[in-house]
């Protein structure tokens, strides 16, 4: 049983990990200050004798230290907690930056602290505009002009948090690893205006309203069930050495997600086709900076760690519609 700390453990992610952690026989505490995670999505752990929450500020070093008393120590740490959500990438810059930076170092600091293994949260938004697809893990992280946008706050907040990760692992032997995952989904995603696409496609269907596509829709991500994407998680903090040739793992990088493109274009058909609702497709004004490519090399992680995904993108929408769906209209 290891003891297990998961900043932003109310979140979309951070409840899908905390559940299978718990699962798995571990011990938990999640932290959240719920802002964006809600703790409704906690409502299957709160009797488990091995879970506890704290709702508080993950940067806030007592709030830190109170989980660590609880757990009797940390063996791992999964830092999850961000803001995320294009909206706010735009209208509060200051506010990704602030909070991401700072999680990141109070997480960073706890691990070195108590010399405990430790898993971030990152992003292919580090990478800003891959210039190579498949993304590669080692890429060249290029962001445009900060004056034409402000898109890349939320990447180059998660860039720095590896450059910060990096350097405790290259100066201070720290067992320290980050993971990459690529535009989650399912059915406790945020369907508002701040959430992801899948979810607020599938909240306007629901509601007989219009999906609204980004420009001409020719933009491509890799959807990924958040299923696959716990279980890359649980992997990369529960593998003590890469199973191709029982190296170490401190620094790795893994990109996980699911190693296909869908334009936004066919996704708004293929959530219109899953609703079974008649629902008009129009074209929006989209976001400045938006990546026109999305897609992950996920050798590294499938050599290192066994991981690979398993949920076509049909099979994840009909589970999320089916959840969405009843949130709605019952």
């Amino acid at each position: 049983m290891a003891r297990v700390l998961v900043t932003g453990g109310a979140g979309f992610l951070g409840s899908h990990l905390v559940e299978e952690l718990l699962a798995r026989s571990h011990r938990v505490v999640a932290i959240d200050d719920l802002f964006r995670g809600k703790k409704k999505h906690l409502e299957d752990c709160k009797d488990d004798p091995d879970f506890h929450f704290i709702k508080g500020d993950c940067a806030n070093v007592e709030v830190l230290n109170a989980a660590v008393e609880w757990l009797d120590g940390v063996d791992l740490v999964y830092h999850l907690a961000a803001v995320n959500g294009t909206r706010w990438f735009h209208e509060r810059a200051d506010m990704v930056i602030d909070v991401n930076i700072n999680t990141t170092l109070a997480a960073l600091r706890l691990a070195e602290q108590h010399a405990c293994r430790l898993v971030f949260a990152s992003s292919p938004e580090a990478i800003g505009e891959a210039g190579i697809q498949p993304m590669p893990v080692s890429s060249k992280s290029v962001f445009d002009d900060a004056a034409q946008h402000q898109r890349h706050s939320y990447g180059a907040s998660k860039y720095l948090g590896e450059v910060l990760l990096q350097h405790a692992v290259r100066t201070k032997d720290l067992d320290f690893r980050i993971v990459r995952p690529f535009n989650a989904y399912g059915g406790r995603c945020p369907s508002t205006e701040y959430g992801q696409v899948i979810s607020i496609f599938m909240d306007a269907a629901a509601c007989g309203k219009p999906l609204k596509v980004h420009g001409d829709g020719q933009q491509t991500r890799s959807f990924t069930w958040v299923g696959d994407i716990t279980e890359a998680f649980l992997l990369a903090g529960l593998t003590d050495v890469a199973i191709d040739d029982g190296s170490k793992l401190a620094g790795a990088v893994w990109n996980v997600g699911w190693p296909e493109e869908t334009s936004i274009a066919e996704l708004a058909e293929l959530v219109a086709e899953t609703s079974g609702v008649e629902v008009l497709i129009e074209p929006s004004k989209g976001y400045f900076g938006d990546s026109q490519r999305r897609c992950p090399d996920i050798s590294l992680a499938t050599r290192q760690l066994g991981w690979q995904p398993w949920t076509t993108l049909e099979a994840g929408l009909r589970s999320t519609w089916f959840v969405i769906n009843n949130r709605i209209n019952g």
